[in-house]
C-alpha cells in the first residue's frame, strides 16, 4: 500500500475573497459523429460524417477516487508515455480528490500533472467523507466556513504536488505541475485576483503549483502581474484566438515587468476549451438547419484549437522572445480543456486526438483519460491541415456565427458554473458545521 509523507496544512491568514453575478451552461444532443479517415489518427478535417455512438470500454480504468487508501501498483507502458516522448504532448489528469494517492497508479501510467476547478472540488468534498474529520476540527477550532473550504483544497493541493514533485525535477520545471484555481468570485476583479493569486501560492508553498486565473478581460492585467511577481499561472476559461492572443501578451509582459535575471521557474499554461465551443456552436448551426450549416456541426472547436497552435508558434517566436528565452523564460504551453465528449453521438477521443502537437499539454477527465489510453494513436495532428481549419473557421463567420459572442457567451457561463459550484460547496460545508454544533449541544 502506498503512502505520501503526512504535509502540513499552514493556513493561518484570512483569505482575501470578494464577489459578482452571473448566467448557466450548455449540453447539444446533435446526433452526428466522426469516423476517422484513416486508421492511423484522427483526421478531423478529412473525416465523413456518420452516424455513430461512442465505443463502449471493456476493462475500466481504475481512475475514479475512492474512499480507502490508493495504491501505487506499477503498471505497464501505456499510449500516454508515447504521447509525451514521441509527440512532446503532456497529459495531466482533469480531476482531484482525496485520497491523492489514487493518483499513483496515473502516474504510472503516463500522467505528468494535474488540473482541479471549483466544480472539481464541489463534487469531491459533498460526495465523499475523506474530509470530515479535516473539516470537523477546522469547524470545532473555530474557522468560518470559507476558510475551512480553503484549508481542505489547500491540503489536497500539497499532498498532490508531492507525488508530481520528481517529474517537476526530472524535466526542470517543465512539467508535474498541480492547478488551482483563486476564487470564482473573483472574475471582475483585478486587483482582488492578483491578491488572491499571491495568498494561494504562500499557502499552498510548493514549488510545482499552478494558480488558476480566468483569462477574462478583469483577469488580463492579473495574469501580467501575477507573473511578475514570480508566480506560476495556469490561465483559464480561453474560449476565442483574440482572448488567447491577449492572454500571451499579459506573459510575455509580466515575464519582462519581473525584474528576474532566470526566469526559468517562473512558467504557464493557457487554458483553451475546446468541447464547450461546439456544445454551443452545434445548437447555432441546428437553428440556421441549411445542409452547409449542418455539415459544420462537430468541427468547430478543433478547427479553432488548430488556429490557436499556429498563433502559439507564431508568438512564440522573433526577436522579443529570444531575449526573454536568455533569461531561461519557457513557452507559455497550450493546455486543451473541456476534452470529455459532451455529445454522446461522437467519437469519445474528439477532443484528445486531433490536437496532438508538441509543446502542449491536453488535460482529461476520466472518461477522456479512459478512453485515449484503450483506444487512442499517437500521431501529430494538430496542424495536419491547417488551411482546412482556417475554412471552417471562416465558413461560420460567413453564416452569422460571430467567433468574439460565442467566446464572450461561453466565457460567462464558464464563470457562472464555477461560481455557482463554489456557492453550492460552501451550503454544503455550512449543512455540515450546523449538524456537526447539534450533535455536540
Amino acid at each position: 500500500m502506498a503512502s505520501i509523507s503526512k504535509l502540513s496544512t499552514l493556513i493561518s491568514s484570512p483569505s482575501p475573497f470578494s464577489s459578482r453575478n452571473s448566467r448557466s451552461s450548455l449540453p447539444s444532443n446533435s446526433f452526428i459523429a466522426f469516423r476517422p479517415s484513416s486508421d492511423s489518427c484522427l483526421n478531423l478535417f478529412a473525416s465523413r460524417l456518420s452516424v455513430r455512438r461512442s465505443s463502449h470500454l471493456t476493462g475500466s480504468l481504475v481512475v475514479k477516487c475512492s474512499q480507502g487508501d490508493g495504491n501505487g501498483i506499477p503498471t505497464k507502458r501505456t499510449v500516454l508515455h508515447d504521447l509525451y516522448e514521441k509527440e512532446g504532448q503532456s497529459p495531466w489528469y482533469d480531476n482531484l480528490c482525496r485520497p491523492v494517492t489514487d493518483l499513483l497508479p496515473l502516474i504510472s501510467k503516463g500522467v505528468r500533472g494535474v488540473t482541479s476547478n471549483p466544480a472539481i472540488f464541489q463534487k469531491a468534498i459533498s460526495s465523499s467523507n475523506a474530509y470530515n474529520d479535516q473539516f470537523r476540527e477546522l469547524i470545532q477550532s473555530g474557522k468560518d466556513i470559507e476558510s475551512a473550504y480553503w484549508e481542505l483544497v489547500v491540503k489536497d493541493i500539497q499532498d498532490a504536488c508531492k507525488l508530481f514533485e520528481p517529474i517537476y525535477d526530472q524535466t526542470d520545471a517543465g512539467d508535474g505541475y498541480v492547478s488551482v484555481e483563486v476564487s470564482p468570485k473573483l472574475a471582475d476583479d483585478t486587483e482582488g485576483t492578483v491578491e488572491a493569486a499571491k495568498w494561494l501560492h504562500k499557502v499552498v508553498s510548493r514549488r510545482n503549483v499552478y494558480i488558476k486565473i480566468p483569462a477574462t478581460a478583469a483577469c488580463i492585467p492579473s495574469i501580467r502581474d501575477t507573473i511578475a511577481n514570480g508566480i506560476s499561472v495556469n490561465v483559464t476559461l480561453i474560449f476565442s484566438v483574440a482572448r488567447y492572443e491577449a492572454v500571451i501578451d499579459a506573459y510575455l509582459d509580466g515575464l519582462e515587468a519581473s525584474g528576474l535575471s532566470d526566469l526559468s521557474r517562473v512558467t504557464s499554461v493557457a487554458s483553451f476549451f475546446v468541447s464547450r465551443v461546439d456544445s454551443l456552436i452545434d445548437k447555432l448551426l441546428e437553428k440556421i438547419g441549411t445542409p452547409e450549416a449542418l455539415d459544420l456541426r462537430g468541427k468547430a472547436a478543433v478547427a479553432q484549437a488548430a488556429l490557436a497552435y499556429q498563433l502559439y508558434q507564431k508568438k512564440f517566436s522573433g526577436p522579443r522572445w529570444e531575449a526573454l528565452v536568455k533569461k531561461g523564460a519557457k513557452k507559455q504551453r497550450l493546455l486543451w480543456a473541456s476534452t470529455s465528449v459532451k455529445n454522446p453521438a461522437y467519437l469519445d477521443t474528439l477532443y484528445v486526438a486531433p490536437l496532438i502537437g508538441p509543446d502542449t499539454v491536453s488535460t482529461m477527465p476520466d472518461q477522456a483519460l479512459e478512453a485515449f489510453i484503450d483506444h487512442g494513436t499517437v500521431s501529430r495532428t494538430i496542424d495536419s491541415n491547417v488551411s482546412e481549419a482556417e475554412g471552417i473557421y471562416s465558413a461560420l463567420e460567413k453564416l452569422g456565427i460571430h467567433w468574439s459572442e460565442v467566446g464572450n457567451q461561453l466565457e460567462v457561463e464558464g464563470v457562472d458554473s464555477f461560481k455557482k459550484s463554489f456557492d453550492s460547496l460552501l451550503n454544503t460545508l455550512q449543512d455540515k458545521a450546523n449538524s456537526l454544533k447539534s450533535a455536540s449541544h
